[in-house]
């Protein structure tokens, strides 16, 4: 087994080979030493956010082959200056003349402007009784605009000044907005229908109230805290209430309206009046929402609250003064948009969003806490258990969101015993034996996805002929899934693929034909991988699913015979080395796909073992040439096909064989070396330098009638144009297909391509999510495609992809 090691920088990588599943981490830091140049206490290890602790393997992390595990090399500690050194730099300090730290003067300053602050913070916070006169006075009620979302809220005036002071105020806190008919430079005026109209009735033309700044306090939203307005964007408080009937269009009215939910309860905005509808159940105001200065309205928007529709009063024509209001029972108490969608701020109802989580009351705020994760309010006695008092903490967690700590791993702790690993055999083994080294024991690196794992026939891409070092990467292909089983396939529907490795002696191998012993009837217990016959077979789960391509009945008892033995299901065959001790036709090295072949019969019969076994005669169906025949070896060669091996492979086994040679002192030692190592040896010398056989290029034919095609799909005739190029310079046709037509939303070959405007590919049911979601973009680059988007299929493109990767539209 290898990994890679790469520092936090990124700078430097290395790949180190010689080691297990179960290698300790101090192990590995060991090698880490020489080959990065780090002490081993200056090592930190990370993987997956997790950092390396010792006494654990690289398996208790997880840690797989050719896995990325980050290197932190820490610089050393210098160490603190002493504390002789200290007092000398302090008394030269002390002696130069300038005034010492620990002077009164500088030790009262931070006190005294602490306390200046402390007053200044009481003075702002009672409200000024004196100041400037403008067209409102201090205790006012009023209505004033929030400059953020353009509507109007009931407020009152707290304090008066003059705008030459605000500079000298803007340090107190309070936000600085309207200032000057503007904010952050925006206009006072309004676009009705094309053209500028002021905000008439906010606007006061007096010298004396331009020159005015008004400090207000929006009532029931006390965390806006005091806010400096504007005449323009104060008026006096709405009273007047218009019936329906007394509206007409034309009319500028302040009403209730909800710009995200047109039909809930929303804040109040001026209305323009457009037009009105008077119908026998619903009476409707349709106008122009004016969201602010120098925003363009909303227009023909539905008011739906028609009986809720004031008029706009104008300063100086109405009082101000709360007590004079008060006396006559107006101004009438608006509603806006509840704080809560569930239970609409009703008191007497019980929620659950807005109140305690936990039983829902409203009662007692001061003694609810909230959830800092979801935000959610629990009364201290509804908690279990339940608390005394308000923690004293900055975060705190219900008991829904908050972790279990003794679950949490921490930076230096050990890993938490795991449940699932508990189970393993390989945890209750008394074995001192090292599992860890095969490749058996490595999980895939990748997985196909061209066709789903139920797929039967031939996989896109894959050759007769093609052969993989290792089983597990038989399994990346999609060839044969299983890393160790023999028979993949499912009881109710069949088998897909099988390995020929030799498990029976008695198995008869013909090359074109062959039989084929089933799997069980043997104790597998612990963690073993075979053994001998211990009982009878039985026709069930894998061997019932081989059963099944068989085109004739399923006979559970006797077996039976295909007649026509060609219109069974197909199953892929892939021979390995193993065989070759009893067949001439098994590869010499590693695992070799041979194609296609069909069940003819199955049957059940004693074996030399003297336990009933359960037999298949499976017979080649494949148009291509057998790789063992003539005109398949040719094939192969044409083709280039050779062993592949997994990435790092090849230096792994030559850092090996150099490190042998190395500890060789003697000439007679390095002849036995070579002869037990002389296949490797041979594949080391035989590939090139810096290389390996699978990555030698192969230039691929392109036949006339796939040009043609391609040259059909002439909106994707740049992408084709890439692809060719890959080809030419040595890259697989369907890595490069693939590559070029892979839909970004689902990360597979695009089925039923929709090309964009943009010129991009997308599955049509990708596509199709997308604006069920309301996004009318191109995944790919944002292009604006609109909601009137009609989704067209590019069947060039279809029709070349379904012939490159016949069977991808499975399950799609």
């Amino acid at each position: 087994m290898w990994i890679q090691v790469r520092t936090f920088d990124g700078k430097t990588s290395k790949q180190v080979d010689g080691l297990s599943k179960l290698t300790k981490i101090e192990e590995l830091q060991t090698k880490l030493v020489e080959l990065f140049d780090a002490p081993l206490e200056h090592q930190r290890l990370y993987f997956r956010g997790k950092q390396l602790e010792k006494s654990h393997t690289l398996f208790d992390y997880d840690v797989g082959l050719n896995n990325i595990i980050q290197l932190m090399v820490r610089k050393a500690v210098v160490e603190p200056e002493t504390q002789s050194t200290a007092t000398d730099v302090t008394n030269g300090k002390a002696d130069s003349g300038f005034a010492s730290d620990g002077s009164d003067t500088e030790q009262t300053l931070p006190a005294t402007v602490a306390k200046e602050e402390e007053e200044e913070t009481e003075r702002k916070d009672v409200p000024s009784t004196s100041g400037p006169q403008g067209a409102y006075k201090i205790g006012d009620v009023i209505d004033a605009m929030d400059l953020s979302v353009g509507a109007w809220f009931e407020a009152e005036i707290v304090k008066v000044t003059d705008k030459e002071e605000i500079n000298n105020n803007q340090e107190d806190g309070e936000t600085a907005s309207g200032l000057n008919g503007t904010e952050g430079g925006i206009s006072t005026s309004n676009t009705v229908d094309g053209r500028e109209e002021p905000m008439e009735v906010t606007e006061t033309k007096t010298k004396e109230t331009d020159c005015v700044i008004y400090h207000v306090r929006f009532e029931d939203y006390d965390e806006q805290g005091i806010v400096q307005l504007t005449s323009n964007y104060l008026r006096p408080r709405a009273r007047t209430l218009i019936a329906f009937e007394d509206v007409s269009i034309g009319d500028v009215v302040m009403a209730n309206y909800n710009c995200d939910e047109p039909t809930e309860r929303g804040f109040w905005y001026d209305v323009e009046v457009t037009d009105l509808k008077n119908g026998r159940t619903v009476k409707e105001v349709i106008g122009n929402i004016r969201l602010g200065p120098a925003v363009e309205p909303l227009r023909d928007c539905r008011v739906r609250f028609t009986d809720e529709i004031f008029k706009i009063e104008r300063a100086g024509d109405v009082t101000c003064d709360p007590k004079e209001l008060s006396a006559s029972g107006s101004p009438i108490k608006r509603t806006t948009q509840p704080e809560c969608d569930h239970c609409k701020d009703k008191p007497s109802r019980k929620c659950k969003y807005c109140s305690c989580h936990q039983c829902g009351g409203k009662e007692e705020p001061e003694k609810q806490i909230m959830c800092d994760e979801c935000d959610m309010a629990y009364h201290i006695y509804c908690l279990d258990p339940p608390l005394a008092d308000i923690p004293d903490v900055e975060e705190w967690y219900c008991p829904i969101c908050k972790n279990d700590t003794s679950k949490v791993v921490h930076a230096g702790e050990k890993l938490k015993g795991s449940k699932k690993k508990a189970k393993m055999a390989s945890a209750k083994s008394t074995s001192n034996r090292d599992w860890g080294k095969g490749m058996a024991c490595q999980g895939r690196t990748k997985v196909c996805t061209i066709v789903p794992p139920n797929h039967f026939g031939t996989i896109p891409g894959i050759h007769v002929g093609q052969m993989w070092k290792f089983r597990v990467q038989v399994s990346e292909a999609g060839v044969h899934r299983p890393h160790v089983a023999g028979i993949h396939g499912r009881e109710t529907e069949g088998a897909y693929s099988i390995v020929l490795a030799g498990g029976y002696e008695d198995d008869e191998d013909n090359g074109d034909d062959f039989t084929y012993t089933g799997s069980g009837g043997r104790d597998l217990s612990g963690n073993k991988r075979t053994a001998e016959q211990s009982c009878d077979q039985k026709l069930a789960k894998m061997n019932l699913a081989l059963a099944r391509n068989c085109n004739a009945s399923l006979d559970k008892v006797n077996g039976n015979e295909a007649k026509d033995w060609r219109g069974g299901k197909p199953v892929r065959v892939v021979r390995n080395c193993k065989g070759r001790k009893h067949s001439k036709y098994a590869p010499e090295e590693g695992n070799r796909y041979d194609g296609i072949f069909k069940v003819v019969k199955y049957w059940p019969e004693r074996g030399k073992s003297g336990f009933l076994v359960w037999r298949y005669l499976l017979r080649r169906d494949d148009p291509e040439a057998a790789p063992w025949s003539r005109a398949g070896k040719e094939r192969v060669k044409k083709l280039g096909l050779t062993v592949e091996y997994p990435e790092g492979y090849l230096e792994a086994m030559a850092a090996k064989e150099k490190e042998k040679e190395k500890n060789n002192n003697n000439s007679e030692s390095d002849e036995i070396t070579e002869k037990k190592a002389k296949g490797k040896r041979k594949l080391s010398k035989g590939t090139p330098e810096g290389g390996s056989p699978s990555s030698k290029k192969v230039k691929h034919e392109i036949s006339s009638e796939f040009k043609k095609q391609v040259k059909e799909d002439e909106e994707n005739a740049k992408l084709w144009k890439d692809v060719l190029d890959a080809i030419k310079k040595g890259e697989k046709l369907l890595t490069a297909v693939e590559e070029a037509f892979t839909c970004i939303c689902c990360q597979e070959v695009a089925y039923k391509p929709v090309t964009t405007p943009c010129k991009h590919n997308v599955c049509k049911s990708c596509l199709q999510r997308s604006f069920k979601a309301d996004v009318h973009s191109c995944p790919y680059c944002r292009h604006e495609l609109g909601k009137g988007y009609s989704m067209t299929v590019n069947t060039c493109l279809s029709k070349i992809l379904c012939e490159l990767f016949p069977g991808y539209e499975a399950g799609r």
